[in-house]
């Protein structure tokens, strides 16, 4: 059998993600204590995950992406964190690599590469290609930023950054109609109590979201696909610069 990682959590914050917890929450089995926190998940998220018993459900808010990330990672036993989104997975030779960290310096960092998957296909351009991420910190010395979304954790002058040879899987996207759900939710919460008083303004920054990733981030090369995640930054953009705009009228 192999061997479990005890001295790391694993901290997912979670709501109605039925269709992609039980694959991430599988391969997180040899992780000794998962933290599963939960913002008032109606599907069955909670039911599957119950079916792990080294997942610990705990119920909260959610006050924004890094902030509810922070506090999720409050529960945790360890003080090295590991976070992950619901629609993560972790394959063996991650686990592996994993296992073999000292973990003995509290001001360093590792940075993992992700894979996005879009219906089942990796995507190598549109912006998705070169995703590496600071995922596992101690909580001691380090924590996300206050972003409502768009959250990184933040480093310091004395932050170590060590990069990891390995990947994991992100299922970005197994249905098209999430794209319309994120620009929804994302709007609403970048566009908060911020205003934006030239409509030019929206209309420059959603052009150059579509300009960006489909060309200079070389989308095209990602076929339809590439230009559906455009056409999706475009409206991201439209949106939130859009209700900003919005904001300023009022």
């Amino acid at each position: 059998m192999s061997e479990h990682i005890s001295s790391i959590s694993c901290v997912i914050i979670v709501k109605n993600a039925a269709s992609t917890i039980d694959e991430t929450l599988s391969s997180l089995k040899y992780f000794e204590d998962v933290i599963l926190y939960d913002n008032g998940s109606t599907d069955e998220t909670l039911e599957i995950a119950k079916k792990y018993s080294n997942v610990n459900i705990v119920h909260g808010d959610f006050i924004g992406f890094g902030e509810t990330k922070n506090h999720a990672a409050s529960f945790a036993k360890n003080s090295w964190i590991f976070s992950l989104d619901a629609d993560e997975v972790l394959p063996h030779d991650l686990i592996e690599e994993l296992k073999t960290l000292k973990l003995d310096n509290e001001k360093e960092v590792f940075i993992i590469k992700r894979d996005n998957y879009f219906l089942d296909k990796e995507i190598k351009h549109s912006g998705w290609g070169k995703d590496f991420l600071t995922r596992i910190y101690n909580k001691n010395k380090h924590a996300f930023n206050k972003n409502m979304v768009h959250e990184f954790v933040e480093l310091k002058n004395d932050t170590k950054k060590t990069k990891l040879k390995k990947s994991f899987k992100h299922n970005a996207v197994q249905d098209i109609n999430q794209f319309l759900q994120k620009i929804m939710k994302y709007s609403d919460l970048a566009s908060k109590d911020k205003k934006t008083c030239c409509f030019l303004t929206v209309i420059f920054k959603a052009k150059w979201a579509f300009v960006k990733t489909y060309f200079l981030q070389m989308g095209f090369l990602d076929g339809w696909r590439g230009f559906v995640i455009a056409v999706s930054n475009f409206n991201g953009k439209f949106f939130r610069y859009t209700k900003r705009y919005i904001n300023c009228k009022k």
